[in-house]
């Protein structure tokens, strides 16, 4: 297992979870609830930006960078807070030994 933390505004969320999950799976499976803005509406299919996370740096360099394979770049340029460059769907980052202590930050409505 490996922690993942999500930034609320100025409160840390660490949680655990097991390598080859998603960090959509992280927020949704393992949180116990407590990382609600994440929804994944549809699952984890990469088909409607409900878990849409800020992964910056030193982070952003060490996760796959999005995929063209994948419509994650589209769907994201059409959500209201889009950030290019630090803007990524949560269902999109496999975690593995490498994302021990991975900080991204979610939205605030």
């Amino acid at each position: 297992m490996i922690t993942v933390n999500f930034v609320r505004g100025k409160e840390i969320i660490p949680v655990q979870v097991d390598t080859g999950r998603t960090l959509m799976e992280a927020a949704k499976f393992y949180s116990n609830g407590t990382v609600d803005e994440i929804t994944a509406d549809c699952g984890g299919s990469c088909a409607c930006g409900t878990c849409h996370v800020y992964v910056q740096e030193p982070w952003k360099s060490r996760i796959e960078p999005a995929s063209i394979d994948t419509p994650e770049i589209e769907l994201l340029e059409y959500e209201q807070d889009y950030q290019e460059n630090i803007s990524r769907l949560a269902c999109q980052i496999e975690l593995n030994e490498s994302h021990e202590g991975l900080t991204v930050h979610l939205r605030q409505d």
